[in-house]
This record gives C-alpha cells, sequence and structure tokens, in this order.
C-alpha cells in the first residue's frame, strides 16, 4: 500500500475552510482545473465524497464534517513546525542545562557564568557534572548539553568545537618547598618527588615526554586522577603538582606557582557541544555565555 500524499492535507483543509473548488484553488494559488484534480484525488484516498453538489453550490458529507475539526489544527501545527523558531524570550526561558567539566572549572568560571544566568534568563537552571574520561557518548546521547575539554583524536569528529582558552602547565607547591625560591631548572623539577595526575592506568603524558627529551625523569610517588587531590597533597607535603594554570587558578590560592622550565606548548581548552543543538536559540545563547565567562 502506498504511502498518502501529505500535501493533500493542505489541499483538504482549504477546500474544507472554502466550501467551494474556486474558492479553494484562489487560496492556494492555483486553477480551478489542478483544485478539481487534488479533490478527485482525495476522494480516492478517504473513500468518500468529502463534498457533494447541492444546487449551484458544494456541501460537506459527514465525513468531510468531522474531518474539518481535525486537519485544521493538524495542518497548523505543521506549518509552525515548518516556520523558524521563535526568537527567544530569555526572561520566560525555563530551562535546565547540564555541563560537563573536569575540577577547577566551576571554581574558576562558575560564579561569573551563575551571575549572567542570573540577571539574563532567571528561569534558567544549570547542572555541572564531573567529566571522569574522555567519552563523548553523554554529548550524543542528550544527557550533557555541553562539554568542556582538549580537542583530540578521542573527540568525535562529528562534534562541534569553539576555543574557550589558552592554558599551559605550571608547577604547584607548598610554600617553604625548595622549588619556591630560587631559579627552578629541568634538573630541580625532575628531582623532587612528584604527585602525578591521570585518568589513565599506565602512561606518561607531555611533561614526562619533555622530560625525557632532556634524558631526565620524575620521581612520581603517588598517581591521583583529578587537579584537586593533587593539589591537596602538594599543599600537604613536599610533592610536586603540574596542574593547568587558568583552570586551576583559585584551586591553586595559598601554593606558589612556578612556570615548568620545559619545551611545552600552550594548549587550547575548547567547548564541546553535538551538531544536532546547533539551531536551538537557548542552546546558542548558553554557548555565548560560558564563552564571555571564561574570556
Amino acid at each position: 500500500m502506498s504511502e498518502p500524499d501529505l500535501n493533500l492535507l493542505l489541499t483538504l483543509d482549504a477546500l474544507l475552510a472554502e466550501g467551494s473548488v474556486a474558492g479553494a484553488a484562489r487560496r492556494l494559488r492555483l486553477s480551478p482545473s489542478a483544485m478539481s484534480r487534488s479533490l478527485a484525488r482525495l476522494r480516492d484516498a478517504t473513500g468518500d465524497p468529502l463534498l457533494v453538489r447541492a444546487g449551484r453550490g458544494l456541501v460537506p458529507s459527514p465525513r468531510a464534517l468531522e474531518l474539518r475539526e481535525r486537519v485544521g489544527p493538524l495542518v497548523q501545527e505543521a506549518l509552525a513546525a515548518l516556520r523558524p523558531a521563535a526568537a527567544l524570550d530569555l526572561a520566560r526561558l525555563e530551562r535546565e542545562f547540564t555541563l560537563r567539566t573536569r575540577e577547577g572549572f566551576v571554581e574558576n568560571f562558575g560564579a561569573a557564568l551563575l551571575a549572567r544566568v542570573a540577571a539574563e534568563a532567571p528561569g534558567v537552571r544549570l547542572r555541572f557534572v564531573p567529566k571522569p574520561d574522555r567519552d563523548n557518548e553523554p554529548l550524543r546521547n542528550g544527557s550533557v548539553d555541553l562539554e568542556t575539554g582538549i580537542v583530540g583524536t578521542t573527540t568525535g569528529p562529528e562534534l562541534r568545537a569553539q576555543a574557550l582558552f589558552r592554558d599551559r602547565f605550571v608547577g604547584a607547591v607548598r610554600e617553604g618547598h625548595a622549588l619556591s625560591r630560587g631559579r627552578v631548572t629541568a634538573m630541580r623539577y625532575a628531582a623532587g618527588r612528584h604527585v602525578a595526575i591521570s585518568r589513565r592506568s599506565t602512561g606518561g603524558g607531555p611533561v614526562d615526554d619533555a622530560l625525557a627529551a632532556q634524558a631526565l625523569k620524575r620521581d612520581v610517588a603517588v598517581t591521583v586522577s583529578g587537579f584537586a587531590e593533587a593539589l591537596a597533597l602538594a599543599r600537604g607535603s613536599d610533592l610536586i603538582a603540574t596542574v593547568p594554570e587558568r583552570h586551576t587558578g583559585t584551586l591553586r590560592d595559598g601554593l606558589v606557582s612556578f612556570a615548568l622550565p620545559l619545551a611545552l606548548e600552550p594548549f587550547t581548552v575548547a567547548l564541546l557541544w553535538h551538531p544536532r543543538m546547533d539551531g536551538d536559540a537557548a542552546h546558542r545563547w548558553l554557548r555565548g555565555i560560558v564563552r564571555e565567562a571564561c574570556a
């Protein structure tokens, strides 16, 4: 059985509203003969005459009267769905957005972001969830609206990305630590005891690669999965934590920070989202204020 031509709904709506072939033709800017052919197709599709001649005019059949109550709203809904979205009214917007970030993001940028939300869209709620891995599935399945991270080989090729800020690795030690005084050289840095940060069970990273290029190696006393844990251990011991500078700004309060004596390139922290949200006006607004909060 062939699928019905949904364009006939527009024709049926016009015929039922006008009650004549000529009126419906004018309404849809068609010729009377073209409208007559469409009426014939509608009669075949519904198995009902729909409009029956009575004197010089046409009167609706019982089936047509029944359809008139249903077809009009259906056509209006379809037309509304195909129109551009209405202008975004932030003052009336009520919605919850979920953002997936690593620790340090909320502490450094959350307050500025919430201030913008409260001022522009008080009905919007934000939910921050941790980012334990680089799996982009939460963006794909819609459980997360936005994510921050570094675009790499594991980033889904279909995802959209926009730069938030540039960052670099720095060292952080407690007050009074040997590296809190004097010039920090690669040899001094490597000679200390370190807390490493890794979400993987094995393998080094760019810091270890840069040290290896100078025939040096860190003495890693402990490995943790997050920045906050590493900085807490550095604050209470002689361990050296190596963390992103901007991402951990407030987390490093009370610690002494220093530039790494290594040939390391800065990296870009980006905002990631799924392309199905490109046209969503509220999502577009949120992306904009996140970028501005991180500027």
